[in-house]
């Protein structure tokens, strides 16, 4: 409600002090939205939901036993996916709006369960033997299945990590804990060859109109994948090797993913993806930098050193601001 307004026209006389003051106080007692808290709340509930009843087993499995869990989690999984066919909107390759408040919840909640009971069944009975493979094969056709079907970008992401795994692209949080090292080749191969499958569906999405909702995530996933793979390339290049040059291969695949991305956001006018890929691009160029001033032997390499970081971040915080300014500009 716009305010100014109606004091200006009660400076000229057009409009009553009373009915002024009705107005404000209506002002004063507008709605506030809690859409998103709401939503937030909601996914996070199904988050703990899930993390609950796996501590719940975790602790009380000897007393419980493998098949009542098993059943649990299959019935809970089951009313989950019924729920969804029920109340379901009818299928379209454009955007398709959830039938009721809590329809996007339950199915989430549902492909957790579900993907749950396939690696409790695995984990207890080594239903699928040494083909740890197919473990994670089965909850990715289910996963895709569900996020196409009932149109769902949440289950889409869950869908995209699964395949990730199945192509071997994960690293646990016991690694991590344990000093993990980017410093594997089928692992950077592998996502890098990721990045580009995901963007490729990205431009599929977007040029055959189908479900061009879901580019992206596509996206996302796409360009930070690919990007990071490039990153750890060149930094595991030529650590071991005297005079392995493979990094500059790197580079020239990073500089590349770069351009594009950079090309990508400004086509869609997105500050987001402009200011992640300079990032990656300026970690990727401060390293080619830093190695060259190492590999020269000067004296005073460190100073500079200083002397780039310092005019290099100001460089680009000018670029990323006059691109913001050109991104506003273009969606006016």
């Amino acid at each position: 409600m716009n305010m100014r307004m109606f004091e200006k026209l009660q400076g000229d006389g057009q409009l009553s002090p009373a009915s002024a003051e009705k107005l404000r106080s209506a002002a004063a007692a507008k709605l506030f939205s809690l859409h998103w808290e709401l939503k937030t709340i909601l996914y996070l509930g199904v988050l703990l939901l899930s993390g609950g009843l796996g501590i719940l087993i975790y602790k009380n499995i000897d007393t419980i036993g493998h098949q009542v869990i098993l059943a649990i989690i299959a019935a809970a999984c089951a009313g989950c996916f019924y729920y969804c066919f029920k109340h379901r909107n009818p299928f379209s390759w454009q955007k398709v709006a959830a039938p009721t408040p809590f329809f996007d919840y339950v199915l989430l909640l549902g492909c957790l369960l579900f993907v749950t009971f396939i690696t409790y069944l695995q984990g207890a009975y080594t239903v699928f033997g040494y083909h740890y493979g197919t473990a994670t094969f089965i909850p990715l056709v289910v996963l895709l299945f569900s996020a196409y079907f009932f149109d769902h970008i949440g289950v889409l992401s869950l869908a995209i990590t699964n395949f990730a795994a199945w192509l071997g692209v994960n690293v646990s949080p016991y690694a991590l804990l344990n000093g993990f090292s980017l410093d594997d080749v089928h692992l950077i191969h592998t996502g890098a060859f990721l990045g580009v499958g995901l963007i490729l569906a990205d431009f599929l999405s977007n040029r055959l109109n189908k479900k061009a909702h879901f580019g992206f995530t596509y996206r996302n996933f796409g360009t930070h994948v690919f990007l990071i793979a490039c990153l750890a390339g060149m930094f595991s290049s030529g650590l071991d090797k005297e005079g392995d040059n493979r990094y500059l291969l790197w580079f020239l695949f990073l500089a590349i993913g770069c351009w594009w991305f950079l090309k990508e956001a400004f086509r869609h006018k997105s500050f987001y993806f402009l200011l992640i890929v300079s990032l990656y691009a300026y970690v990727g160029l401060s390293y080619m930098v830093i190695r060259l001033l190492v590999s020269s032997h000067e004296l005073d390499v460190i100073y500079l050193g200083i002397l780039y970081f310092i005019a290099s971040a100001i460089g680009l915080i000018v670029f990323l601001v006059k691109a913001n300014k050109i991104i506003k500009h273009a969606s006016v």
